[in-house]
């Protein structure tokens, strides 16, 4: 087992207002990742479903059992922080044991949850050695050991790739996928890197000053935001936004205009647009050099070659900036003007109050599913 439901969670510091009723329910078995700028209460939140941190008001259920005032120990989790937490003078195979130990668990059971541990995370030939001598990965991945020899009924991870470098957060996130898919459990992780919550998650919950901003799967969020907060939030790089003046509705979708050019975006309209000022959100790797839809005139003033892709950056004015993403060879200078296509069909757009108008995109099941990462060989 392992569902968990948060209903109507509020957290109070005083006069300030940290979780503002939050509800959300977990299935069993589901990768789901917390996701969100600094300070928006993702840490605060897992630290509630852990019991490190006291509820204001609002249920916290595991297993339909309620677990408001249970200490961690007896809720059934296992917590991997963003420290590893080990402890120096121990072998590997102690530190992974420790939990077991102070549960006063059998040795020949603590022996068999240890190695199975160190089996699954690759670990076997390191047992017998101190935290000292493995790399941050490994130590990582004894931290995970822990957790896993506990057979929790859901994993938390707070931030734990956020100390390791890039090439090893990359290994990591794919460790990470490949231990959810062995072990089926029900985890929630906590980020502020959203390629980490585009990669592994299930279910990706984006959250904004207390607030769930919007839940769903990590391909809904892209092509279909609920808002501008999680329309600039997800992507990399974000998404451009441009202002347009609406000039009709029709089952086409809605025409807006953009510096005397004409664009019908094909979402679903509301009445009383006419006439208000909307905002367009295009991605910056839906444009392309050239015409389209409508043309959209830059001179950049950074650009950034990645081989694959090539990144320009354009500034509008003094507040808007404006972001192309091309292939890698394509023939962009800084301070040179070049034309900017893009579609109507890849263009988001949204109210004067922030909200999406719903774009007419047809999202297949593959979408909403999670890729398996490959047996190891």
């Amino acid at each position: 087992m392992g569902q968990l439901n948060l209903k109507n969670i509020h957290k109070n510091y005083g006069i300030y207002d940290v979780i503002k009723g939050i509800d959300l329910e977990v299935n069993e078995g589901e990768f789901v990742v917390f996701v969100g700028p600094s300070g928006c209460g993702k840490s605060t939140l897992l630290r509630m479903i852990a019991g490190l941190e006291d509820i204001t008001s609002g249920d916290i259920t595991i297993d339909d059992a309620r677990v408001n005032n249970l200490p961690p120990v007896r809720r059934g989790i296992s917590m991997v922080f963003q420290s590893y937490a080990l402890y120096p003078h121990m072998t590997v195979y102690e530190n992974i044991a420790f939990p077991l130990r102070v549960q006063k668990m059998a040795e020949a059971e603590v022996r068999e949850r240890v190695e199975a541990a160190a089996g699954i995370l690759q670990l076997g030939e390191r047992l017998q050695q101190k935290p000292g001598m493995l790399s941050g990965g490994q130590r990582q991945r004894v931290a995970i050991g822990r957790a896993i020899v506990r057979k929790p009924k859901i994993f938390l991870f707070d931030e734990p790739l956020s100390n390791l470098d890039a090439a090893l957060r990359g290994e990591m996130r794919i460790e990470l996928t490949r231990l959810h898919h062995d072990l089926k459990a029900t985890m929630i992780y906590v980020t502020h890197d959203q390629i980490e919550a585009m990669t592994m998650a299930d279910r990706i919950v984006v959250l904004n000053a207390g607030d769930i901003a919007q839940v769903g799967a990590p391909l809904e969020l892209y092509h279909k935001p609920q808002n501008l907060f999680v329309a600039r939030f997800i992507g990399n790089p974000p998404m451009n936004f441009l202002p347009v003046t609406c000039t009709g509705v029709s089952e086409a979708g809605v025409t807006v205009d953009y510096k005397g050019q004409t664009l019908t975006v094909p979402v679903e309209p509301k009445a009383d647009l006419e006439g208000q000022t909307l905002t367009l959100g295009v991605r910056p790797e839906h444009t392309r050099l050239g015409g389209g839809d409508i043309s959209i005139k830059i001179t950049p003033t950074v650009i950034e070659r990645l081989g694959i892709n090539t990144i320009a950056y354009a500034t509008f004015g003094e507040d808007v900036t404006f972001c192309s993403l091309t292939p890698g060879s394509a023939p962009v200078r800084v301070d040179e003007e070049v034309t900017i296509g893009v579609r109507a069909a890849d263009c988001h757009l949204f109210t004067e109050d922030g909200n999406a108008l719903e774009r007419r995109v047809e999202l297949t099941d593959f979408d909403f599913e999670t890729v398996m990462v490959p047996e190891a060989t």
